[in-house]
């Protein structure tokens, strides 16, 4: 949980972005035979930005952007990855009622009731994902006792959405799959809220106000946040009060990070998510699992550091300012530098982009090479890798419901 000073700074921002005066014009954009209400460009949000806040780069604005949108405060209408672009993608604002200072910790059985309400509605535009269709289905057997009073909650919320206006209940529903895509977000994205702080400190206080997306609150003593504690700490209490307390955090979220590697490792991919990856090389990068596959591959084929190299840009874009310049340097030894241990093919046009972006080191130093490298994996090494034993075999394992074995899966590394 972000400290709500912070919040607080981001939600005056966001509301100065929607002033009727001064900020961003919010319009109705038509799209062939329909209308789309209520939204924005990215670029109309990146040039506030850096008009209102005093920034001079364009990328910054985006990362400062993309870090509100990550918090669920305004998001993309055509998918649900949530980051800023300076383009004419649409955007539309979230509710306010949806916004994390409200301290949502939405359980399991408020995400199954809106799951099953979408399986009532529209089925043309609030059709399951694959994804959450599989979310559906394990929830079903997890809640099997309760499933019908989640089914009655949801039966319920249909009723009331039914009777809203069609274009306030368009808005709402995009606002209300916005909420989730923070806390439920899509397989290979960023979860911004599984490293919640509170978390880690129910052991020390369990009491708190648990509040339910669809208005059942359990009552209870709310709690402090660690922000909280820890700045009350820096204000009465002594450096040794502030260190323990640093040090007891640290623990609970690397225990937490073990926990959530371990059930990563332990999950297989189902078969529709295998199938994915064949649409293209995006569905392959933004899965988990796709990803550590394509990776083995590259690895038989001596060729991982064009996949290595990309996703150490990626990271790059998310690591505290601070780090930026060390982190910058780190990839050119790495990848580009004479002598790197996993050099890189670069063509002489992007190499030369590259080096004079390192004069002023940022977030997007590398964006030219690794658009680069990004098109030589799509068009070389990715089409390899759908005709490969290892992905086919994974493919058919799954329609079959089977797994494959490590030293199976080694075998086909070998094989390919």
């Amino acid at each position: 949980q972000q400290n709500p000073n912070v919040l607080v700074k981001i939600e005056d921002i966001v509301a100065r972005i929607q002033d009727e005066t001064d900020g961003v014009p919010i319009r109705t954009v038509k799209s062939f035979m329909t209308k789309i209400p209520s939204v924005v460009t990215g670029t109309d949000i990146v040039q506030w930005l850096m008009k209102n806040l005093s920034i001079e780069d364009a990328a910054e604005a985006m990362h400062i952007g993309s870090l509100i949108a990550a918090q669920g405060y305004f998001f993309p209408i055509s998918d649900h990855i949530l980051c800023l672009k300076d383009d004419g993608t649409l955007y539309r604002f979230q509710a306010p009622y949806f916004w994390p200072s409200n301290c949502w910790e939405p359980e399991n059985t408020d995400y199954a009731i809106y799951l099953c309400k979408r399986t009532m509605q529209n089925k043309t535009r609030l059709e399951l994902a694959d994804y959450e269709a599989e979310n559906l289905a394990r929830l079903q057997r997890a809640f099997a006792r309760k499933w019908e009073f989640i089914y009655m909650q949801a039966e319920a919320q249909v009723k009331i959405d039914r009777k809203k206006d069609k274009t306030e209940r368009k808005i709402l529903d995009s606002q209300e799959r916005a909420f989730w895509d923070v806390h439920r977000p899509v397989p290979g994205c960023v979860n911004t809220t599984e490293m919640d702080i509170r978390k880690c400190r129910r052991m020390k206080n369990p009491h708190r106000v648990k509040k339910s997306v669809y208005g059942v609150v359990e009552e209870g003593t709310q709690s402090q946040s660690p922000i909280h504690t820890l700045l009350h700490h820096c204000r009465k209490g002594t450096k040794e009060d502030v260190e323990k307390e640093i040090i007891f955090l640290n623990t609970q979220l690397d225990r937490h990070c073990l926990k959530m590697s371990k059930v990563a490792d332990s999950k297989e991919p189902s078969q529709q998510r295998v199938k994915k990856w064949g649409f293209s090389l995006d569905e392959v990068l933004k899965d988990p699992a796709g990803q550590d596959l394509f990776l083995k591959f590259l690895e038989s084929e001596f060729s991982s550091e064009n996949l290595r190299f990309w996703l150490a840009v990626q990271g790059l874009k998310r690591v505290p300012q601070l780090d930026v310049a060390q982190r910058v340097q780190d990839i050119w030894a790495e990848f580009l530098a004479e002598g790197a241990p996993s050099t890189i093919n670069l063509d002489s046009h992007s190499y030369e982009i590259t080096s004079q972006n390192l004069k002023d080191p940022g977030r997007y130093s590398y964006e030219d090479a690794q658009d680069h490298i990004y098109k030589l994996m799509k068009s070389d090494s990715y089409p390899r890798f759908l005709r490969s034993n290892v992905y086919q075999d994974l493919l058919m394992a799954r329609k079959k419901g089977k797994s494959l074995t490590g030293k199976r899966l080694t075998g086909l590394m070998q094989s390919s």
